[in-house]
């Protein structure tokens, strides 16, 4: 029986239309540097364009990663003239854990920075396939602890801390969450989780529905969790960590309160609706929103329509109210 994709928006229909194709072979292992090569093709602003005028500092650093691996690099965003501990933010970029760099975040940290005051900190992860699992989720939480031992020099209230990502950088916001839980580490104020990455396994009615439509298609996810985990991607009787597919995990009890959000128009849209689902049967937080008609980063790719509107003030409504702002 064919899979009948939930249509775009009009208006996001547009923009997908008027987006440039990716042309050349099927997504592969082996074609991963034409997909980094494709994704440095997008204009991004700097830090500094980002930045503009506002009274916004950033500073670039290097800190710790894990035990026996490289440092980390990190761009901290500070509003200027702090005089008390502010809550903070922990972002992790996305690109399918295969591509991407921090500074393709840097316009939603600085509004976020000048519109709550908070200081955010944005750190940059090894990727696969040259460094599969457990290297990028490790690189984050390295990066969150180093936040959270160094709160008083970066001017954060350690207690009012998020972890916040988009697509790849949602799932490793998640992964992130659940390795604090464990392991006893930073206690989280809450988790923002834009559109994550959170199952490999690709088994979803979403995840076939958009099987060469949108912005980030089921073949380019199949590459990325292949990229990731190697052969064991898939299979459900892998033994897959849960802190890099957290789908996978059995009990989502103890975990800070998450927001999730996603499109109605994107194949994450149901597994992150599972993961909402299965916080709340665990008796924990979460609020979850579905934007209608809305592809796999829609607020990127379309910042001046209305959904992006409406997405951006409900963002701010819940960091609001977790951060006590």
């Amino acid at each position: 029986m064919p899979v009948v994709p939930v249509p775009f928006d009009p208006a996001l229909n547009a923009v997908l239309d008027r987006m440039p194709r990716m042309e050349g072979p099927a997504p592969s292992l082996e074609t991963i540097p034409l997909i980094r090569e494709a994704g440095g093709a997008v204009p991004t602003l700097t830090v500094a364009e980002a930045i503009g005028a506002r009274e916004i500092d950033a500073e670039e650093r290097r800190i710790p990663g894990p035990d026996g691996a490289p440092d980390l690099e990190i761009t901290v965003l500070r509003p200027r003239g702090l005089t008390a501990p502010v809550p903070g933010l922990y972002n992790i970029h996305g690109g399918g854990m295969i591509s991407g760099h921090r500074d393709q975040d840097a316009p939603r940290l600085v509004a976020l920075v000048e519109e709550l005051g908070v200081v955010a900190v944005n750190v940059e992860y090894r990727l696969a396939p040259e460094n599969p699992d457990p290297a990028p989720v490790e690189d984050c939480y390295a990066g969150l602890a180093w936040m959270s031992e160094n709160a008083a020099e970066l001017g954060v209230d350690s207690r009012r801390v998020v972890v916040m990502g988009g697509s790849a950088g949602g799932g490793l916001s998640a992964g992130v969450a659940l390795l604090a839980r464990d392991r006893g580490g930073p206690r989280l104020a809450g988790q923002m989780l834009l559109c994550p990455m959170l199952d490999d396994g690709n088994t979803t009615v979403s995840s076939r529905q958009y099987d060469g439509l949108g912005t980030w298609q089921r073949a380019l996810n199949l590459v990325a969790w292949r990229a990731l985990l190697g052969e064991k991607a898939g299979d459900p009787a892998a033994d897959v960590s849960i802190y890099a597919a957290p789908a996978r995990a059995t009990d989502l009890s103890g975990l800070p309160p998450a927001f999730v959000e996603a499109g109605s128009a994107e194949l994450f849209r149901d597994e992150d609706v599972a993961y909402a689902s299965r916080i709340w049967a665990a008796g924990g937080q979460a609020e979850l929103h579905i934007w209608n008609g809305a592809f796999h980063g829609f607020d990127i790719f379309a910042p001046d329509h209305e959904v992006t509107r409406a997405a951006v003030a409900t963002r701010l409504s819940w960091l609001c109210r977790v951060l006590d702002l």
